[in-house]
């Protein structure tokens, strides 16, 4: 904390003996910049020392402007970042630039480092989390929390909460078939029904479902929740099968209830609607809202892409789409991507892959706070398996799919605007 204090001092003085007379402009379009992914590492860092910054929306693939201090530019190139510095004229110019209504351009203001939560087992899984992988990476602090934690109230210590790989049906992840007899799984399942026993639940799925419903009042108070992979349709899944009983008796000890399907509300839910669970334990899969078994898509074509919107009017989807390109490789996942009707029509389908009728990356309002789904498991992986190692992001330091990630843990730190979309 001293350490912290004094650079905080240093910058301080130097900004006041400056008076701003210099910028650092952090470019984020695909020519200039070497690391993208540590850029946000750059600006995260810079808002920890209470330092304001400017997120240049749609400029040069969204752009960071920061106050010049020489400890500032250290950090770039410690971090291997990319950076000019600017003179004061230059970065009004810019700004200038910006504001004019001719320019699908906006300035935003990020003004706290948000306290960033990863929702993850205290074990380790035999799988990796890109989201830790990529905060790690861009040298992005987070604490980890698991359901004792978001019982306790606990979320409310935090700005940003990110759900690792996780099934909050109770039925562990629909692994059954091909892995009951895996020394982990059967070490998963023992670890989740004791952790639930302890808290007070007779069932996984019960604890799983208390969790859910915290992480919903969270984010109907305002919280920003970002979820990947099977984590966005189970908690749905769980929210909406609230008081009915979905788990076969490998999963719980009993049988489901009958005509379950029948009895799934979805009003719970946060974005998706008419979806059909799939009943057999067997099945690698939780319902019909994941597309991974019915899309036809060569690796070598598939891509998906990202939606425009306007920066001025709708700065909320600008910010979570900026990159450096328009089109991302596409990657797979136990929920790779999501059947388009069946998203709920006040949810923003912001990446896709328009011939194959699929949403790879969403977004919308809960209450007061904010949801994000993105559909697949690494962006830098295309069919990370149970085992594999994990992906090295020295090897993928400008990853526009990463970045997507990176977006959203930013995101809370801007002043926000109303949305028009």
């Amino acid at each position: 904390m001293k350490l912290k204090k004094i650079a905080l001092i240093i910058v301080t003085l130097f900004l006041s003996l400056n008076a701003y007379a210099s910028y650092i402009l952090i470019p984020m379009d695909a020519e200039s910049q070497e690391n993208h992914l540590k850029a946000y590492g750059v600006t995260y860092w810079t808002l920890e020392r209470e330092l304001k910054v400017k997120w240049l929306l749609n400029y040069r693939g969204g752009s960071f402007l920061l106050p010049d201090a020489e400890i500032i530019q250290r950090e770039c190139q410690i971090r291997g970042v990319s950076f000019e510095v600017i003179s004061d004229a230059k970065a009004a110019k810019i700004l200038d630039d910006i504001s004019s209504p001719a320019v699908n351009q906006e300035a935003v203001v990020l003004e706290k480092a948000p306290k960033i939560a990863v929702y993850t087992p205290y074990g380790k899984q035999p799988w990796d989390d890109a989201v830790t992988m990529v905060l790690t990476y861009a040298e992005i602090p987070y604490e980890t929390i698991y359901d004792e934690e978001v019982l306790k109230d606990e979320l409310l210590l935090y700005d940003w909460l990110h759900l690792h790989h996780e099934d909050f049906t109770g039925q562990y992840g629909k692994f059954y078939r091909t892995y009951r007899s895996a020394a982990w799984y059967i070490e998963e399942k023992r670890a989740a029904e004791e952790l639930a026993q302890r808290l007070g639940y007779s069932k996984v799925s019960d604890a799983k479902l208390a969790v859910a419903k915290k992480i919903k009042d969270y984010v109907v108070g305002g919280g920003f929740m970002f979820a990947m992979c099977s984590a966005t349709d189970s908690f749905d899944i769980a929210l909406s099968a609230d008081g009915v009983d979905i788990c076969e008796p490998m999963f719980d000890g009993d049988g489901s209830d009958a005509g379950y399907q029948n009895k799934i509300d979805y009003s719970k839910t946060f974005a998706f609607k008419d979806y059909i669970l799939e009943r057999s334990p067997n099945v690698y899969e939780f319902s019909s809202i994941d597309m991974t078994q019915k899309r036809q898509i060569p690796f070598k074509t598939d891509y998906f892409s990202l939606m425009e919107y306007s920066a001025k009017w709708d700065p909320i989807p600008t910010m979570l789409t900026q990159n450096h390109t328009s089109l991302v490789k596409g990657f797979m996942g136990q929920t790779t991507s999501f059947t388009r009707d069946q998203i709920k029509s006040n949810v923003l389908v912001m990446g896709e892959n328009r011939t194959n009728g699929e949403a790879k990356y969403i977004h919308g309002i809960k209450g007061k706070g904010f949801f994000t789904f993105y559909g697949g498991h690494d962006p830098e992986d295309y069919t990370h398996r149970v085992g594999d190692p994990k992906t090295e992001l020295d090897l993928h330091p400008t990853s526009p799919g990463y970045r997507l990630i990176l977006n959203n843990v930013l995101f809370p730190a801007a002043k926000k605007k109303k949305q028009k979309t």
